[in-house]
C-alpha cells in the first residue's frame, strides 16, 4: 500500500450548516475529533493508521476553517451535530478517537447513543470536573505557552515539527479562532459538564480505551480515573514521562495501543 502523506479537504452539509473535514487513507472509517486548539497537523500516528483506515477529521464549526454555526451553543449541541453527520454519511457504527475537547464531544455522543460507535478512544479528555487538581486555564496564557504545557519535553521531534518554528500569522489567527469558540462552548463551567459522572453511566456495551500521560498538566490524571470508574468496562492506560499529548510525545507506544485496540 502506498504511503499516506497528507490530507484531502472535503465539504459537507449538515442541515443548514457547512462542515469542512480532512480525510486520508483507505479502509474502515475512523472518526477523529480534535482538541481545543484545532487540528494540530499531520502526525506520525495519522500516517500509521491511514495505512489501513480512512481517517475522517471534522474541523469543528467556528474553529477557523468551518464557519461558525450560531445554534451550536455548547458541547452537547456539537455532539448532536456530529451524530447527525455520521448518520447521514452512513458511517454508523464507527470507531472514534477524541483528543481533549474532542474526547468530551465523543463522550457526549456516546451518552446519547453508544450504538453509533464500535469502539471509543479518549485521549486526555476534558468534560469531567477533576476530583483532584484543576484543568489548566487556556485563557490566562498565550496559545504557544498553553501548547508547551501540553508536553513534558518541548524538544521532542514531533512537537518541534508542529510547534517549534516561528509562529505564522495564519497559525496565530487559527489558534485565536479556536480559543474564542472554545470559550463560547465550554466557558461556564470551564471545560466540564457538572452532570457528566451520572450521564456516563448510560454508556453500555461500548469498548472504551482511555489514554493519558502520567504527567499531564492540562487535564489531571484524576479525570482519567473518574472516566474509568464511570464508563463500564473501560480500560485506562497511562504513559510515563508524558504530558497531555501522548500522540506527540510517545507516538510509537500510542500507535501500538490504538492499533491493538481498534483491531
Amino acid at each position: 500500500m502506498a504511503e499516506i502523506s497528507g490530507w484531502t479537504e472535503k465539504s459537507f452539509r449538515v442541515g443548514e450548516s457547512e462542515l469542512k473535514a480532512l480525510t486520508a487513507g483507505s479502509g474502515k472509517p475512523l472518526l477523529v475529533l480534535h482538541g481545543e486548539l484545532g487540528n494540530p497537523g499531520w502526525l506520525k500516528w495519522h500516517a500509521a493508521l491511514a495505512g489501513k483506515r480512512t481517517l475522517c477529521v471534522p474541523l469543528h464549526p467556528g474553529f477557523g476553517v468551518t464557519p461558525i454555526s450560531s445554534w451550536i451553543m455548547n458541547i452537547r449541541d456539537l455532539a448532536v451535530f456530529y451524530s447527525r453527520f455520521i448518520r447521514e454519511q452512513k458511517m454508523m457504527p464507527v470507531d472514534v478517537i477524541g483528543f481533549s475537547l474532542g474526547g468530551w464531544i465523543a463522550a457526549e455522543m456516546a451518552i446519547n447513543n453508544a450504538q453509533q460507535f464500535n469502539r471509543m478512544v479518549l485521549v486526555g479528555a476534558v468534560g469531567m470536573r477533576p476530583p483532584t487538581g484543576e484543568i489548566m486555564d487556556l485563557f490566562t496564557v498565550t496559545a504557544r505557552t498553553y501548547l508547551s504545557s501540553n508536553v513534558v519535553d518541548t524538544q521532542g521531534d514531533e512537537f518541534k515539527k508542529l510547534f517549534g518554528g516561528e509562529q505564522t500569522p495564519e497559525q496565530f489567527e487559527a489558534w485565536e479562532d479556536a480559543r474564542a469558540e472554545t470559550a463560547r462552548l465550554a466557558w461556564q463551567p470551564y471545560m466540564f459538564n457538572q452532570s457528566m459522572p451520572q450521564l456516563l453511566e448510560n454508556i453500555a456495551d461500548l469498548p472504551t480505551l482511555l489514554l493519558w500521560g502520567k504527567q499531564d498538566q492540562v487535564v489531571p490524571l484524576s479525570v482519567a480515573e473518574a472516566y474509568n470508574k464511570r464508563i463500564a468496562g473501560s480500560k485506562l492506560l497511562t504513559f510515563d514521562k508524558c504530558g497531555h499529548m501522548p500522540e506527540v510525545e510517545k507516538p510509537d507506544e500510542f500507535i501500538k495501543e490504538v492499533s491493538n485496540f481498534l483491531g
